[in-house]
């Protein structure tokens, strides 16, 4: 059975909510855990590449937060799965493996190439 538009916005907001607590969760470890001064220098490299791994996964979590957020917004405006690039209707498939979709698939693959 194919997904219904209703659905996506039940899983954009789920997402959300999940990404809200997993990006206070972690934005929460790196204050508390910092790096601190160690008896061994090792030590303290673990701490920091462990401080660095966090910061870059909630640079991405955060990023597709605003993604997230984006889709829902235009949920309310009357443009969700509309695409950003070519005007097109994003295919349910695509929005459904990625609800917060901006681009279709031809579109994004484009994108991907000039990088």
């Amino acid at each position: 059975m194919p997904v219904t538009y209703a659905e996506l916005r039940r899983r954009l907001e789920e997402k959300r909510q999940e990404l809200r607590r997993q990006l206070d969760d972690v934005q929460r470890e790196v204050r508390e855990d910092g790096v601190g001064y160690s008896n061994h220098m090792a030590d303290a490299g673990t701490e920091v590449f462990e401080q660095e791994r966090d910061l870059s996964l909630a640079k991405r979590m955060q990023h597709t937060y605003r993604n997230v957020e984006v889709a829902l917004e235009k949920f309310d405006d009357g443009t969700y799965g509309i695409c950003e690039s070519c005007g097109a209707r994003i295919e349910l498939a695509r929005l459904e493996a990625v609800p917060e979709a901006a681009y279709c698939l031809d579109c994004q693959s484009r994108r991907e190439l000039r990088r």
